[in-house]
């Protein structure tokens, strides 16, 4: 990517995010149908499912960043894989946050071990001790290798999550989007849906942007301490 087209994404992207989120809530609060069912707190939908998925897609990042890093040694990998792996982590938050706002008043209570939920904590905690080794490890070489490791190997969980629904009997309901016969949301939920992903799509592409510009500027800063320090 060039310098031209990384400004330009740099002052289009808030705006860009901005539009979208406004739109997307006016279509939820606005003109989605509230469910049959479950109600009001149907809604909950709009925000749990899309960030589960950006949180897939961060954590897919960590994973092929990762590879990159090990295969060609070059920081900026390294550099994208920490920034998505913190930003994965503040979707997934999210996820197990609304999660069980929406369980206690459908299931009558905030949390099971299940497999969907346990697994998704594991995930959350995989990506935790990602971000506590890169901060216990000093050398910024041996600090990427290992946490190129972790990000590979914690990115197995990612699709046991995923099919951890359709693998075993859970409190979590089977899936609506991709379930199979049977499943499917209402025209006007899908586009609610839709809008509810673009917009944090968005917001992931601008606050990656961000957090890279911030790690490689933390890269320099480390680079000119070394240089400056006195030699033994």
């Amino acid at each position: 990517m060039g310098k031209r087209t990384w400004n330009l994404a740099g002052a289009l992207l808030p705006a860009i995010t901005a539009a979208l989120l406004l739109i997307a809530f006016y279509v939820v609060f606005l003109e989605v149908p509230t469910e049959r069912t479950m109600g009001v707190i149907q809604r909950i939908f709009y925000v749990h499912v899309p960030s589960a998925w950006i949180s897939f897609f961060a954590f897919f990042v960590v994973f092929v960043s990762s590879l990159a890093y090990l295969a060609t040694g070059q920081a900026r990998w390294d550099w994208a894989a920490v920034s998505a792996a913190e930003i994965g982590l503040v979707y997934c938050s999210i996820v197990l946050t609304t999660g069980p706002l929406w369980a206690k008043p459908v299931w009558g209570i905030w949390w099971t071990w299940d497999a969907r939920l346990t697994s998704t904590l594991v995930l959350f905690m995989i990506y935790v001790a990602y971000l506590l080794l890169r901060n216990a490890v000093s050398d910024p070489s041996r600090r990427a290798n290992l946490a190129a490791a972790v990000g590979i190997i914690g990115f197995l969980d990612v699709p046991i999550v995923y099919m951890s629904i359709r693998w075993w009997r859970t409190q979590h309901p089977q899936p609506v989007i991709a379930g199979g016969a049977g499943s499917g949301l209402d025209p006007e939920m899908w586009r609610g849906f839709l809008w509810c992903l673009a917009a944090f799509l968005s917001l992931f592409a601008w606050y990656f942007r961000e957090r890279y510009r911030m790690e490689r500027m933390r890269a320099e800063l480390e680079s000119l301490q070394r240089e400056m320090s006195p030699r033994p």
